[in-house]
C-alpha cells in the first residue's frame, strides 16, 4: 500500500516554529523506517515516473460543475449496505414441497452458453493439421485438461457469503478447484433468442430457481428471466418484499466474483452493461499510436473505431457490436485494457499492425487453446472465458509475441488447474528454429524413448506454418516495409485486384509511399478477405510482385496490366498439387480456406519447395516471363 502525505508550507511555516512532533516524524521518515515499517521520503516529482496515474472518469458528470454528483457517488460507495437475511435457508427448503418442474426439458437449460458467439472453424479444432485431419474429427485426447463442462465446483472454500436470495450449492466434490457444472455437452448451436421459448411456465421456473443449488442452473434461469421479462420484473421470491430480476443478477455477479468463477463474472457484468474504468483511456492509448480498432466478432458484426470516444459511447458501441453475447462484450473491454498495457510497455509487439481486430483475436485465442489442449471448440471457449484476468493477459501476450507455445496437459503435475498451466506455459523460441530446440514438456518422472520423442516432434511440426499464417492473418501483421513496397508496385502497374477489390495505380499520384492513409487503404482491401490464412498467402504473393519490380531493372512493362493476386495464388496451388502428384481424393480431403490445399498453407514460405517459390513460378507463367530453352524455370527464394 502507498500512503501519500502532502506536507505544505502552511504546516511548516507556523510562525517560523514548526511543531516538534512534525519535525520528529520527518526525521523518522528520513531514516527509512517508522514504527517498524519501511518508508520512502521524497518529493512528489521523484515518484511520478514510477506511479500509475488514472482519472476517476466514472465519477465525472460533464454537465455538473459543482461537484455534487461526485460527492453523491462517493457517499454511496462509502456507505455500507444493510445486509439482507438469508431468504432460502436449508431449513425453509426442507419444510416445503420440492418442485417437480423438469428444467432439463425446457429451452432454458444451457441458454447462457448458447448466447455466446465465439466460433472456431472445424479445421481449427483439436490442432488439426492436414496430416491428421482425416481421423481427428470428433476426437479428443484422453489426457486433455478437464473442461469446465464436466467439473463440479466445491463452494466450501468461500469464507464469506453475500446476502442472497439464491441457494448455495451443497454437493461435495473431490476436485479441490474447478469450474461449476454447466449444461450438458451439445453441439454448438447458432445464437437463439430466448423469446422462442415463450411456452415455458414462469411460475415453475421461479420455483425451480428458489430450490436450485446449481450455479449454472441459476445463471440460465436468471438470464432467461432477464431477457424475456426485463430487469425490473418482480420475481415474488419473498413475501411482502419486491425482488426484481436485476437484484438477482447483481447477487449472482457478486457470488461469481467471490468464488472466482470468471465465466459468470464476465457474463453477468455484460448483462449489467458494466464498463471497465479505463476503457476510453485504453482505446486512446492505442489510437494515438496509429492503431485502428475494430470490435465485435467477424465477419458481419465488426465496428471500426478510428478516433477517441467518451467512455459511455465506446461501451455502447461494444455492446451493440456483440449483440446478445454479453460474455464477449465484457471480454472485449478487458482485452482492450491489456492491449493498451502492452503497447505502452512493449510497443514492438505491434510492429507492422495497423488495425487491431479484437474480436478476431478472441477467436484466435480460443482456437489456440483448442489446439494445444486437444479439446473441442466449445470446450476451448469455456476454458477461455473461465480464465482469470491475469491468465487472460498472459495468454494474450503469448499470442501477440508471435512465438509457438505449448501448455503442459499432463494431469500428474500436482493437480494444477488450467490457469496455472497457462501462467507456466512453455514457449518455443521460434517457428523458424528446429523443433528439437523445443523443451520436452513431460513430467520428469516419465521416461520417453528417443523414437517416441522424434515421432512427437515430427507430429508437432505438422500444422506449424498453417497456425502461423492464421495467427499473423488474424493480427493483420505484414512484413517490414510492406506498404512502401506496395506503393512502388502500384507505381509500375495499372492496378492490383485482390479478391474482387481493386487497388488502382492512381493512388500513387494521390498519396506518398510513407503516408498512413495509403497504408490504411491497402489494409482495408486485405481485411475484406475473411480467412486469415488465405490473407497471408495473398500478402506473400504481393511480396513476390514487389521483389519482381524491385529487381527487374524496369525491363518488364506492367503499366497497362491489372494484376490479379488471387490468380497467382491459385496457379501456385495448382503447381504445388502437380509437383506432389497428390491423388484427387487426398486433395479433396485436404481442401482449406478458398479451396487451397492445407498442405500449401502448411509449407514454409522460403526454400526451393516453399510457398513463395511456387508463387514465383506462377507469376512467371501468368506474366509470360522468359524461361530457358528447355522451358525450365529455376526459382528458389531464400
Amino acid at each position: 500500500p502507498v500512503v501519500t502525505l502532502t506536507i505544505t508550507h502552511d504546516l511548516l511555516d507556523n510562525y517560523q516554529h514548526p511543531p516538534n512532533a512534525l519535525l520528529a516524524t520527518i526525521k523518522k521518515l528520513q531514516s527509512g523506517y517508522i514504527s517498524g515499517t519501511r518508508v520512502h521520503l521524497g518529493k512528489l516529482s521523484d515518484f511520478l515516473h514510477t506511479s500509475c496515474i488514472t482519472k476517476l472518469s466514472f465519477l465525472r458528470d460533464l454537465d455538473d460543475q459543482t461537484g455534487k454528483h461526485e460527492k453523491v457517488v462517493i457517499d454511496q460507495l462509502m456507505t455500507q449496505p444493510t445486509a439482507k437475511q438469508y431468504l432460502l435457508s436449508n431449513g425453509r427448503i426442507k419444510g416445503g414441497k420440492r418442485s417437480t418442474f423438469a428444467f432439463g426439458n425446457t429451452g432454458v437449460q444451457g441458454i447462457v452458453r448458447r448466447s455466446r458467439s465465439i466460433q472456431i472453424e472445424p479445421d481449427e479444432i483439436s490442432g488439426q493439421s492436414p496430416y491428421s485431419r482425416q481421423n481427428s474429427y470428433g476426437t479428443t485426447r484422453s489426457n486433455s485438461p478437464e473442461s469446465p463442462i464436466t467439473n463440479h465446483f466445491n463452494y466450501d472454500h468461500a469464507v464469506q457469503h453475500v446476502a442472497h436470495h439464491l441457494k448455495d450449492e451443497t454437493s461435495m466434490s473431490s476436485t479441490p478447484m474447478g469450474s461449476p457444472r454447466t449444461s450438458p455437452k451439445t453441439a454448438r448451436k447458432h445464437l437463439k433468442s430466448a423469446t422462442q421459448n415463450e411456452d415455458t411456465d414462469i411460475t415453475e421456473l421461479v420455483e425451480q430457481l428458489k430450490q436450485s443449488t446449481n450455479l449454472q442452473e441459476q445463471a440460465d434461469i436468471i438470464h432467461y428471466l432477464f431477457v424475456t421479462k426485463g430487469g425490473d420484473w418482480d420475481t415474488h421470491m419473498e413475501e411482502n418484499l419486491r425482488v426484481p430480476v436485476k437484484d438477482l443478477l447483481i447477487e449472482l455477479y457478486e457470488k461469481a466474483g467471490q468464488w472466482k468463477q470468471w465465466w459468470l463474472v464476465r457474463h453477468t457484468a455484460g448483462m449489467l452493461r458494466k464498463r471497465v474504468e479505463d476503457l476510453a483511456l485504453a482505446a486512446t492509448d492505442l489510437l494515438v499510436r496509429q492503431k485502428q480498432l475494430s470490435v465485435g466478432l467477424p465477419p458481419d458484426n465488426e465496428t471500426i473505431i478510428t478516433s477517441p470516444l467518451p467512455p459511455d459511447e465506446l461501451a455502447a458501441i461494444i455492446y451493440e457490436a456483440c449483440g446478445e453475447d454479453h460474455s464477449t462484450a465484457s471480454l472485449l473491454q478487458e482485452l482492450l485494457v491489456y492491449l493498451a498495457m502492452f503497447i505502452r510497455t512493449e510497443p514492438h509487439l505491434f510492429d507492422e499492425m495497423l488495425r487491431l481486430r479484437v474480436g478476431l483475436i478472441i477467436q484466435v485465442m480460443a482456437s489456440e487453446l483448442s489446439r494445444t489442449l486437444q479439446c473441442t471448440g466449445e470446450e476451448a471457449s469455456d476454458h477461455l472465458l473461465n480464465l482469470s484476468p491475469f491468465e487472460m493477459k498472459t495468454l494474450l501476450h503469448h499470442i501477440l509475441s508471435g512465438k509457438e507455445f505449448v501448455i503442459n496437459s499432463d494431469m500428474d503435475t500436482g493437480g494444477r488447474n488450467l490457469g496455472e498451466k497457462i501462467i507456466n506455459m512453455s514457449r518455443r523460441k521460434s517457428v523458424f528454429h528446429p523443433t528439437s530446440e523445443v523443451p520436452v514438456l513431460a513430467s520428469p518422472s516419465l521416461v520417453i524413448s528417443k523414437e517416441q520423442q522424434e515421432e512427437e516432434e515430427i507430429a508437432d511440426r505438422q500444422g506449424q506454418w498453417l497456425r502461423r499464417r492464421r495467427l499473423d492473418g488474424s493480427l493483420n501483421r505484414v512484413p517490414l516495409g510492406f506498404y512502401p513496397q506496395v506503393w512502388e508496385l502500384l507505381r509500375r502497374c495499372h492496378g492490383l485486384t485482390i479478391k474482387g477489390n481493386i487497388l488502382p495505380g492512381t493512388l500513387t499520384r494521390e498519396m506518398t509511399k510513407q503516408e498512413f492513409k495509403f497504408a490504411l487503404q491497402v489494409e482495408m482491401v486485405l481485411n475484406r478477405i475473411p480467412q486469415p490464412e488465405y490473407r497471408q498467402l495473398m500478402v506473400e504473393a504481393i511480396m513476390v510482385l514487389t521483389m519482381l519490380v524491385e529487381n527487374d531493372g524496369n525491363s518488364i512493362n506492367l503499366s497497362q496490366t491489372d494484376i490479379e493476386v488471387d490468380k497467382i495464388v491459385h496457379e501456385a496451388h495448382n503447381l504445388f498439387i502437380r509437383d506432389l502428384k497428390m491423388p484427387p481424393d487426398v486433395v479433396e480431403q485436404a481442401v482449406g480456406a478458398a479451396n487451397i490445399c492445407l498442405y500449401l498453407y502448411d509449407s514454409a514460405p522460403s526454400g526451393r519447395f516453399g510457398s513463395m517459390a511456387y508463387m514465383c513460378r506462377a507469376l512467371a507463367h501468368i506474366l509470360n516471363l522468359p524461361v530457358t530453352s528447355d522451358h525450365a524455370l529455376e526459382c528458389c527464394v531464400s
